[in-house]
């Protein structure tokens, strides 16, 4: 195994992008039907097409040219409030590791280089939600538990 390259994906990667979506919903999810999967292959190319290197930053790590790892941070801008003054926000998504790279330390690098841009974008805060297993590694990076004055409610369509 050569050194590992850490960098941003581009259009390039996308059919990597997409393997590594899907396998990162295996994981997260335990079961994904072929239905599900066919529906995430159709949109995914797209969405990758008109997002990535915009709103969409994806970090990787490959190992001789492959990708084996990710981290996505989605840019949103939303109006201005005392909270966001220049309504710049990140939500962390899909950080995923092939399984046989694991534990070397590769998702707290991407995470670093993710706050890293985030914080060279001028973005006031970023978002995660954390597996019991990804948890330690985002606290260790300085991600704190949310406080928050509402309750998330949401209206399946």
């Amino acid at each position: 195994m050569a050194e590992l390259v850490f960098d941003r994906a581009t259009h390039d990667d996308i059919e990597e992008l997409i393997d590594l979506r899907i396998a990162y919903m295996w994981d997260d999810f335990g079961n994904v039907t072929p239905e599900e999967e066919a529906a995430m292959r159709s949109q995914l190319p797209d969405y990758f097409s008109r997002e990535l290197g915009k709103k969409l930053i994806a970090f990787v790590a490959r190992d001789e040219g492959k990708i084996v790892a990710t981290a996505y941070l989605l840019i949103i801008e939303i109006p201005a409030n005392p909270v966001l003054p220049n309504g710049l926000e990140g939500d962390v998504l899909s950080v995923f590791t092939r399984k046989e790279y694991r534990g070397r330390g590769i998702c707290t690098r991407l995470m670093k280089d993710l706050i890293a841009c985030a914080k060279e974008m001028g973005l006031c805060r970023i978002d995660l939600k954390a597996t019991e297993e990804g948890s330690p590694i985002y606290r260790k990076v300085g991600f704190k538990d949310k406080t928050q004055k509402y309750t998330d409610l949401r209206l399946e369509l």
